[in-house]
């Protein structure tokens, strides 16, 4: 009778590494992978699933108490389904492995890269900067924000009040973030042409290392969409870069590590005024998802305002989330997310997405409130 076999030693278990650089990234990729995005429906289509992995840029990070900040960035998108990590340096700069491309639209201003049998190797690519072209091996093509941009809007709002151009916040900035007024947004569109200050904020983001949120080619007479000569493929912004712009809205957050000390985006009162208003928001129906309670398959998501100080966008190709949150034990986080997940993808006419991004917003509520 032969003994039985030998087993090898038996492994030490390796405890929890809570400061690995991959700790935080990893759970963003299992989180968006347990809500398998590649079954979502798409209604223009009879509600057969997506043609195509939808894209997702996702960061986050986190702040707990004697901890150093933890901040991750992961993307996926039809070219690498399952997903890959934005490498972030130690100071938390800009990514160094993505370049980010524009998002396109026709002639007729229609957003045309999303569209279900788009080829994309027949579509011409620019990077969303020119430093850009050299970044990364990774392309990216970076979703339109959809009214996330009004965001980017506020703060040049901001910045024209703490330079003396206007004399007081115009009442159309809590209608534009609260419940995104379109016509409120036209009026603030205006307005930063009248006193100058469209490209100039424009340039203070490329100062600030957030060059891929860029507010390009409005008009004068406030145009910002498509049809403008603006919008798709013109008013870029990235999830790592809208949370390092909410970063410097956070009264709470460290100081920005890529920053020099003592650089500031807005004072201070100007600053706690636009958050006190991205608290106000109305609309959680993208990450969050209170405003969708009385539809029928309701998920919940990430909390609602004013927990949850944001700003959604969303059109029928592209759903977009962004905010500060604050998270159990002291601590807090910034959220952002922009995708081409929008209403096509819905389950009912008065949601703004598929649930699986609610759901997704769940999961990262869960992962931020214990300790990583």
């Amino acid at each position: 009778m032969h003994p039985p076999p030998r087993r090898p030693p038996a492994r030490p278990t390796r405890p929890n590494r809570p400061n690995r650089p991959d700790t935080l990234a990893q759970r963003l990729l299992h989180a968006v992978h347990a809500q398998d995005f590649a079954a979502t429906p798409d209604h223009w289509h009879g509600g057969a699933a997506i043609a195509n992995f939808p894209s997702l840029d996702l960061a986050v990070a986190l702040f707990e108490p004697g901890q150093p900040p933890r901040c991750a960035n992961v993307l996926f998108s039809r070219e690498f389904p399952q997903g890959v990590v934005g490498e972030i340096g130690a100071r938390g700069g800009a990514l160094r492995n993505v370049r980010f491309d524009r998002d396109v639209q026709d002639a007729k201003g229609q957003s045309i890269a999303w569209q279900s049998g788009r080829n994309w190797r027949q579509l011409t690519w620019q990077p969303v900067t020119a430093r850009a072209a050299g970044a990364g091996t990774l392309r990216f093509v970076a979703p339109y924000p959809a009214s996330l941009l009004k965001l980017m809007l506020a703060v040049g709002v901001g910045l024209a009040l703490d330079r003396g151009l206007i004399a007081e916040w115009p009442a159309a900035l809590a209608p534009m973030i609260t419940v995104s007024d379109n016509d409120a947004t036209t009026e603030l569109v205006a307005l930063l042409h009248r006193v100058g200050l469209v490209d100039a904020l424009n340039a203070r983001f490329a100062e600030l290392d957030l060059a891929t949120l860029q507010l390009n080619d409005t008009q004068p007479d406030g145009g910002w969409r498509n049809a403008d000569g603006s919008g798709v493929g013109h008013i870029h912004m990235t999830a790592w870069d809208s949370v390092r712009l909410l970063w410097l809205l956070d009264a709470d957050a460290p100081p920005a590590p890529w920053l020099a000390a003592g650089t500031q985006l807005l004072q201070a009162a100007t600053r706690d005024h636009l958050r006190g208003v991205l608290q106000r928001q109305q609309l959680d129906h993208v990450l969050s998802s209170g405003s969708l309670r009385d539809v029928p398959g309701w998920l919940p998501g990430l909390p609602d305002a004013p927990a949850f100080a944001h700003k959604t966008g969303s059109t029928d190709n592209y759903a977009s989330d962004a905010g500060i949150l604050r998270t159990e034990g002291g601590g807090h986080a910034i959220v952002a997310l922009l995708s081409n997940l929008g209403a096509r993808y819905a389950p009912d006419p008065r949601c703004a997405t598929t649930w699986r991004l609610p759901a997704l917003g769940a999961a990262i509520a869960r992962l931020l409130g214990r300790p990583l």
